[in-house]
């Protein structure tokens, strides 16, 4: 069933000297040099519109005063739901948290990849300014600045969850508390003995990265012991990151006795290394990873792990979403789950 069209309401904030009220579309046209069956299909979201025309018709629409009355009847009963990339069964806990929040709305789920992008294409926007959804949970990536006024000027609301970099402080976003976790990992290490602690990083560029590892740099630091930057390998969260990087740590001669991977599947990998070089977990080698997937409980030995709770991050993104939508509902925007350490059979004290 195709939705109705949606109704627009000019405000009658004054601009450049002349009021929004006295601005039709057919003036609007005129000055972004189009006509206006162009201009009403920017007000409608439809998607066949190139690009400039979108953006240069939009400024001056908001420029005018134009906007979306919010109204459940325009929406479609959809929340979109995106991924830099949907690689792992990281990403099935996230989808299942989604979907149990939109099953129980009476919503559908529309999945997406921007294909290892942190930002999704321009045409991804259009398309979902066109679908018109309830709103959009964005997983490990984030909106330009003209996505983003796309989607304001349609009155889609959008939440950021485990965002990759600071989101700013006007974009709603979930998070965990990456920084304890990592202190936690890395501290459990500690307490056991081991005094020389390396790491499996995540990229650079994302937040939640860079929290865990300066976790684990204070937890060394408060105990007295160096952070060596020789322990300190650059992953990128995949399985054969931590293989590969495993391999290149469990082969020094000063090799560490206990590694915190950032993330579980690199911990996998570190894991293969350490079979491959002949090394026993716990007894040769103790292993932290994060986010405590499903999985950590299934290899042997199980997996000591930080847990993230992605369902629940996912449930409270895809509820938060829908309560901006919701014109008379005040909510938190900034929000972060706690994390918390599950120690099972991967750690134990170093080898004498």
């Amino acid at each position: 069933m195709t939705p109705p069209e949606p109704v627009e309401t000019r405000t009658t904030t004054p601009t450049a000297g002349r009021s929004a009220q006295t601005a039709t579309l057919a003036e609007i046209a005129r000055e972004a040099g189009v006509s206006a069956p162009t201009v009403s299909k920017v007000l409608n979201g439809r998607a066949d519109v190139a690009p400039a025309t979108r953006s240069r018709v939009e400024e001056l629409l908001r420029a005018h005063g134009y906007r979306r009355r919010r109204a459940e009847a325009s929406r479609s009963p959809l929340i979109d739901l995106v991924f830099h990339e949907l690689e792992s069964a990281w990403a099935m806990e996230v989808i299942r948290g989604v979907e149990n929040v939109a099953r129980d709305a009476g919503l559908s789920v529309v999945l997406s990849e921007s294909a290892g992008r942190l930002t999704p294409g321009r045409t991804w926007a259009d398309q979902v300014a066109a679908r018109r959804p309830h709103g959009v949970v964005l997983v490990l990536s984030g909106l330009d600045e003209s996505q983003r006024a796309l989607l304001t000027s349609r009155s889609i609301p959008f939440v950021v969850m485990d965002p990759a970099g600071d989101p700013g402080v006007d974009v709603p976003s979930i998070g965990a508390t990456n920084w304890q976790g990592g202190l936690a990992a890395t501290r459990h290490l500690i307490e056991l003995g081991h005094t020389r602690i390396g790491a499996i990083t995540g990229p650079s560029r994302m937040m939640c990265s860079r929290a865990r590892v300066d976790g684990y740099r204070a937890a060394l630091e408060t105990a007295g012991l160096p952070v060596d930057p020789a322990l300190i390998a650059t992953g990128d969260f995949h399985h054969e990151a931590g293989y590969r990087q495993g391999l290149q740590l469990l082969r020094r001669p000063d090799r560490p006795t206990g590694v915190f991977a950032l993330n579980d599947l690199q911990a996998l990998g570190l894991y293969e290394a350490a079979r491959e070089l002949g090394l026993r977990i716990p007894e040769d080698l103790s292993v932290v990873g994060f986010d405590d997937l499903p999985v950590a409980r299934w290899v042997g030995p199980p997996l000591t792990s930080v847990r993230q709770p992605l369902t629940e991050m996912a449930e409270a993104a895809a509820r938060l979403v829908l309560d901006l939508g919701r014109e008379d509902q005040a909510v938190a925007t900034r929000v972060e789950l706690a994390t918390s350490l599950v120690v099972r059979s991967s750690t134990a004290p170093p080898p004498a």
